[in-house]
């Protein structure tokens, strides 16, 4: 099945107002920027995001924060991005904070259809407020239910026209996770290629789990704080 589509502006049709959407990324390593960007200029609004944060202020999900367009953000940390925490402060943006390894838990729990999972990571905290607490091997586990989305939107470094995707270094992070809990899934690719041209052996995610798939364009991959040694 050729699941090929000519760009992000077909790629993300269908996404309405008021969606929830996972989008991978940590960061702004290995978002997908190009959805990102036709999002913004297709104006939708009311959108529940599911990103491990929000980018910064001028790049990445912080486009979509500037517009007012999301709002809802389930997300493990605030990061670098200004406007995030004042909208997060201000009561304009609903924020859930989840602990980041309990946010790629619920992901992948939501991508294997297991409906919710034990973990002790929260007790005790603002956390755990109103979820079920059981106690396993004298330790005490809330519970955590499984994250899915009407849209999950990934970004990978290779992929072929069946949906079969590589991720390249610290890019692959909370990536094949989400594109397993979208109802369905965009990836948008650095580099498009042939069935059979990848090595089966190094697929992250296998194209079973892509519906529309695309190569980019004109990729930044910016880099959120750039530090250099002093000479």
């Amino acid at each position: 099945m050729n699941k090929v589509v000519a760009n992000a502006q077909e790629a993300i049709k269908g996404i309405e107002d008021n969606m929830t959407l996972m989008l991978g990324g940590f960061g702004l390593c290995g978002i997908p920027e190009n959805c990102i960007s036709a999002l913004v200029d297709a104006g939708i609004t009311g959108l529940t995001c599911i990103s491990n944060n929000a980018g910064v202020d001028d790049f990445g999900l912080g486009l979509l924060l500037q517009k007012h367009q999301i709002k809802k953000m389930i997300s493990s940390y605030v990061g670098e991005n200004d406007e995030f925490e004042r909208q997060m402060l201000s009561g304009e943006l609903e924020v859930d904070l989840i602990p980041q390894g309990s946010l790629a838990a619920r992901c992948q729990a939501g991508g294997a259809g297991v409906p919710a999972f034990f973990t002790p990571a929260g007790y005790g905290t603002e956390v755990a407020q109103g979820k079920e607490v059981r106690w396993f091997n004298g330790k005490p586990h809330i519970l955590e239910s499984a994250l899915t989305a009407d849209f999950a939107i990934v970004k990978a470094w290779k992929g072929d026209r069946l949906g079969n995707l590589i991720y390249k270094g610290t890019a692959r992070n909370f990536n094949p996770l989400m594109a397993m809990a979208g109802k369905i899934t965009i990836a948008e690719v650095e580099e498009l290629v042939e069935p059979g041209e990848l090595d089966p052996n190094y697929i992250h995610t296998p194209g079973i789990f892509i519906q529309r798939i695309f190569q980019g364009t004109n990729y930044e991959k910016r880099i959120e704080q750039r530090t250099v040694r002093q000479r």
